[in-house]
């Protein structure tokens, strides 16, 4: 069973600007020491995927120096490996009008790509995904059923005031996909949500892009999946395990802070044979003064904490000045604070500097962001 593997690193972008100002939504970082498209490259390797590509659009430098060659993910090979697929514009292009905006209009960018892989199956995926997923037992379920494609779903609660796009997938007994809908936002409860990952057979995956060009269609969902519905076999491979996707701020937010629980720890990073990896930098330990004080927070490496941190995240190379209070808060990598310092719900991005007597706070709906390389 040979898997080629295609992740879509930009679509979401416009949902969290304020990180993807300066990066991709693939490189956001999460989680102390990781990139969001960890967890998604993870899922490929660990399902023995070893020839990946990643669609890129822009502001992709931060993304590439992640992922380097791809070593950390035991990508660094002769044959496959992982490829930064950037988008294909002609010297006499309109730049503005050549760059996509939706994944169908991505994956016309990359048929050059796709046309020349050798692996009979393909998987997609959407990057803004942190899950520890079996694609293994998903790929052998769609050769079983014989679907033309087949979509991984989730029960996951929806609240009523939820604005976020979320497809509804709706399916028969036998798995087979009958409807697809977005959550209008009136009505919420337990629905089947579409997690942004398909797996089909490459062939079929062309045949779509080359029916795309002839038609200038554009979006995925409503000109290929919801066209083809009653003619096309589409499936549902349904994941029951910890799942959970950045489409805002106070998402990103939310996200991080489940962290801080045992038991959301467990799921993503503890399940067996299925580590989630990330790029080695062999930072030095933290160092902690005789009046630090830690509570319920994760601390990368390379940290020096001389206050209190409570109920927060602290990425490499952040220093707590004395007398200085981090709670509820991510502080990532490289962010220095001073002394006598009070932080409430605040998100700094790399390398912002907060001097003496500063007291900044947000709330857990709308967290205090401050951007890349600020000085308050």
């Amino acid at each position: 069973m040979s898997v080629v593997g295609i992740i879509f690193s930009n679509i979401h972008d416009k949902n969290i600007s304020e990180l993807t100002r300066m990066r991709t939504m693939a490189s956001v970082p999460f989680g102390c020491r990781y990139r969001l498209i960890d967890f998604t490259l993870s899922n490929m390797v660990n399902s023995g995927i070893t020839h990946v590509g990643v669609i890129t659009h822009y502001n992709y430098q931060s993304l590439m120096d992640h992922i380097g060659t791809g070593k950390d993910w035991d990508l660094a090979r002769r044959q496959g490996g992982i490829q930064i697929l950037p988008p294909y514009i002609t010297a006499f292009a309109n730049t503005q009008n050549s760059l996509y905006t939706t994944r169908l209009e991505a994956l016309k960018s990359i048929n050059a790509f796709i046309s020349g892989c050798t692996e009979e199956y393909v998987v997609l995926s959407d990057c803004d995904l942190i899950c520890n997923i079996d694609l293994d037992a998903m790929i052998k379920h769609h050769i079983e059923t014989g679907a033309d494609a087949t979509f991984a779903i989730k029960s996951s609660y929806i609240a009523a005031s939820d604005r976020n796009s979320i497809s509804i997938i709706e399916y028969n007994e036998n798995c087979r996909v009958t409807d697809i809908t977005e959550h209008t936002g009136y009505v919420g409860g337990f629905k089947d949500i579409n997690l942004n990952i398909w797996v089909m057979r490459r062939k079929y995956l062309e045949d779509i892009i080359q029916d795309a060009i002839a038609h200038n269609y554009t979006d995925f969902t409503k000109d290929v999946i919801v066209r083809n519905l009653s003619g096309a076999d589409f499936r549902v491979y349904k994941y029951d395990c910890y799942f959970a996707s950045v489409s805002s701020l106070a998402d990103y937010y939310f996200c991080s802070m489940d962290l801080l629980n045992a038991d959301t720890r467990r799921a993503l990073f503890g399940v067996n044979n299925r580590s989630i990896f990330t790029k080695v930098r062999n930072s030095a330990p933290s160092i902690y003064s005789s009046d630090a004080q830690v509570k319920n927070s994760l601390i990368a490496d390379g940290c020096v904490i001389e206050g209190t941190v409570e109920n927060s995240i602290l990425f490499r190379g952040v220093k707590v000045g004395t007398g200085t209070h981090i709670k509820n808060s991510i502080l990532m990598q490289d962010t220095l604070t001073g002394d006598n310092i009070y932080l409430n719900c605040v998100i700094t991005d790399k390398n912002v500097v907060i001097r003496d007597g500063r007291v900044l706070s947000g709330h857990e709906t709308r967290p205090f962001y401050i951007e890349k390389n600020s000085y308050i």
